[in-house]
């Protein structure tokens, strides 16, 4: 797994600081804000059915990392990353460049391991999901990047700084990629509280934003697979599944979509939140969102529990 906090376990990022589960309830957890998330990683594909066989995906950059966890995956991702090479500079966090460095360190050692054809082996067979986009938009695009660009190119630029990395990942061996889509940013806690007025409704440009980048995405990763014909990309929607327990909190027994559980919900992420702010809310399994940017534990299960339903099939 590979990309930014939405699939990040690092341990040493302040952007992504330790922090318990977002659930609140799994108190023998590894610290980490996320306790299930998907992203950049080597799912063993006789356990992509069920996840793998561990309850977190261990950040490759733990100290505590055990070398049989290079048998069945770990997480290469950094919050606060993204596509454009400006935004991992903004936060000083590891770049995709970083990540593909890592990730190069990982097959050496493997090699070590089990040898040169297991590896290569493992390699083909293993799932890789890639998370990212969403700072691009929000921290880079809407802060820095619209004085350069119209939002139609900058996604054009994304999707191309995405396909390269796609390419280099399939270079190193990997052949069924998993892509997350953006999620619908405009109806984040933080975008409503920055953007979306006195009644902090959903912000529609943002919303706009992600669709076209997820439609050139989408686009790109068609092309690709018509050049790679022995990879497979796959198009992972998560912008569509979470919109509608956004809009139909009921319908998964969610009561609250327009804050975090974490303090206020507001605007608070990283370090702010922790289960010693006084405000931070006693059950966050009735939230969608743990802080202003992240989704709850709950929230995640139920989105990729719909995805792997949908899309597993795509990557055989």
């Amino acid at each position: 797994m590979g990309g930014t906090s939405l699939a990040e376990f690092q341990p040493e990022d302040l952007a992504m600081a330790k922090f318990l589960p977002t659930s609140l309830v799994r108190p023998h957890s590894p610290l980490t804000l996320f306790s299930c998330t998907p992203s950049y990683l080597l799912l063993q594909m006789d356990d992509c059915r069920r996840i793998g066989n561990q309850n977190l995906l261990p950040a490759y950059l733990d100290p505590t990392l055990q070398p049989s966890d290079l048998l069945t995956g770990v997480s290469f991702a950094s919050g606060a990353s993204g596509y454009d090479p400006l935004t991992p500079k903004l936060p000083s966090v590891f770049s995709l460049s970083d990540q593909l460095e890592m990730f190069k360190e990982y097959i050496g050692k493997l090699k070590g391991m089990v040898g040169e054809e297991r590896t290569n082996t493992i390699l083909s067979k293993s799932l890789f999901f890639v998370v990212q986009g969403s700072n691009d938009i929000t921290s880079t695009y809407f802060t820095i990047r619209r004085g350069q660009y119209d939002f139609a190119s900058y996604a054009d630029l994304l999707v191309i700084w995405a396909s390269s990395f796609f390419k280099e990942l399939y270079g190193l061996g990997a052949r069924r990629i998993g892509v997350f889509s953006a999620p619908p940013l405009g109806c984040l806690p933080s975008q409503r509280t920055l953007a979306g007025g006195i009644q902090r409704e959903c912000v529609e440009k943002y919303n706009e934003a992600s669709q076209l980048f997820n439609t050139k995405l989408s686009s790109g990763l068609d092309s690709l697979n018509t050049n790679f014909p022995l990879a497979k990309f796959v198009y992972v929607d998560i912008y569509n599944p979470l919109l509608d327990i956004i809009q139909n909190p009921q319908k998964s027994g969610f009561e609250v979509v327009n804050k975090g559980c974490c303090g206020t919900g507001l605007i608070e992420v990283s370090v702010l939140c922790n289960r010693l702010n006084p405000f931070t809310c006693n059950d966050a399994t009735k939230y969608v969102f743990w802080d202003s940017y992240h989704p709850t534990e709950r929230a995640y299960k139920t989105i990729i529990g719909e995805i792997f339903q949908g899309y597993v099939d795509s990557f055989f």
